[in-house]
């Protein structure tokens, strides 16, 4: 999918409207206590051959400091600092001061260009120690090569335990698929990031599958569909929601053969208008959301008729891309009308990585498959504490249990 199909309407989906703020801020938190326990494992494994004459270790773990805010940029930032315990006699006792959060520090001037370059340019080795300057000025003192890998590792293997956990346990009842493409690329030729997003039957939203895959192929989909069923997704979602890309709807009907398709009407409105010269898109736009926007399926088909005919003579391109995929367009008025605004679109998952591409576009070089994982990986578990569950959840029974719904209303049948 080309950077061009990425919308800037607005966001239907009930996801936070400004998920970044939210994950700078927990980012930072996270990212500040992560790097000081690294550090603090660093000066214990440098002593841990030191002993008193019982045999005990000379330096240990003494709880930590009470907690404190550090006033940043995106808001105030509460951090907890651990403290150490010198069991030695003499004068030289040894004591943990990190290096990014010294003793005193209650503010930062330029905290939000430490988040771009952690999470969004490649968490190089390099890029740490200018971040910290950015965070704490020209003359802080930047962590060690080893506690910065030592960082990395951990974010690496909090990743690989989340691929590995039980889903057996739980429902699925929508799922928005999305392959996402951003700079910094991955050095590997597999530089798409495949997404799933699923609902589950209480209506809370949460992420499923984050890998990578080449170029959103049959085969790539076909791998994490199948990883999500052997980790325990049983049962077939109901919906499943994305653009175009033809490589996941194949996989989907090879593994969840009883899942019915939704196309992404955001993605679509972008790539039809992109196939019309700039001087008709407005006006295409508004038609386009006649359609959408339609209380009726039959509503929807007049406007979709009157598009076609209105701008398939001098713009038959454009119409093609509509017209391939009518009836997957339309699924949704087989929902709860409560549902149509989070269903229609996969916009959630473009909208919570649309800032990663913002910032850093101009980013030169490459990401480690690792780092740029671990960094999606990241955001987006950082994203979901702020996304909303489902409207009309009382209705999420009644889709399990097989009840028809025609125009968003349930169908009732009158006995003869």
């Amino acid at each position: 999918m080309s950077e061009d199909t990425i919308t800037t309407l607005p966001d239907p989906s009930g996801f936070s409207p400004d998920p970044l703020t939210g994950v700078i801020r927990d980012g930072a938190r996270k990212l500040i206590e992560q790097a000081i326990e690294a550090e603090l494992a660093a000066l214990m494994a440098s002593f841990a051959g030191d002993k008193l004459e019982d045999g005990r270790a000379r330096l240990v773990r003494h709880g930590h400091l009470p907690e404190r805010e550090i006033l940043t940029g995106v808001g105030p930032v509460p951090v907890k600092v651990p403290r150490v315990r010198d069991r030695g006699a003499g004068e030289d006792k040894i004591s943990f001061t990190p290096s990014i959060l010294p003793r005193y520090l209650r503010k930062t001037k330029s905290v939000e260009e430490l988040l771009p370059w952690l999470y969004l340019k490649g968490v190089s080795t390099g890029d740490f120690s200018e971040a910290l300057e950015a965070l704490l000025g020209p003359n802080a003192k930047g962590l060690s090569a080893k506690t910065i890998t030592r960082l990395k590792a951990d974010w690496w293997k909090d990743y690989e335990a989340w691929q590995k956990r039980d889903l057996g346990t739980r429902r699925f009842l929508y799922i928005w698929a999305d392959g996402v493409y951003f700079k910094p690329r991955m050095a590997e030729e597999k530089q798409c990031v495949l997404v799933i997003v699923g609902a589950d039957e209480y209506g809370r939203k949460e992420l499923l599958a984050i890998t990578d895959g080449f170029r959103e192929s049959t085969e790539s989909w076909r791998e994490v569909l199948l990883d999500l069923k052997r980790r325990g997704l049983k049962q077939d979602p109901k919906l499943a929601i994305g653009d175009g890309a033809l490589g996941f709807w194949t996989a989907l009907r090879e593994v969840f053969a009883t899942t019915k398709e939704q196309r992404c009407w955001v993605h679509k409105t972008m790539n039809v208008l992109n196939a019309l010269p700039k001087s008709m898109q407005a006006k295409a736009k508004g038609h386009l959301h006649d359609i959408w926007q339609a209380e009726t399926r039959a509503e929807a088909k007049t406007a979709f008729d009157f598009f076609v005919e209105t701008y398939g003579v001098k713009w038959d391109k454009a119409v093609a891309k509509l017209v391939k995929d009518r009836d997957a367009l339309l699924t949704f008025y087989d929902y709860p009308a409560e549902h149509w605004k989070h269903i229609r679109t996969s916009n959630p998952i473009e909208s919570t990585f649309a800032t990663v591409r913002h910032r850093t576009k101009r980013t030169k070089g490459c990401l480690s498959r690792k780092t740029g994982l671990a960094m999606a990986f990241k955001l987006m578990m950082s994203a979901q504490a702020k996304w909303r569950k489902l409207d009309g959840r009382n209705r999420l029974p009644e889709i399990i249990q097989g009840v028809e719904f025609r125009d968003g209303l349930r169908h009732v049948q009158i006995a003869a």
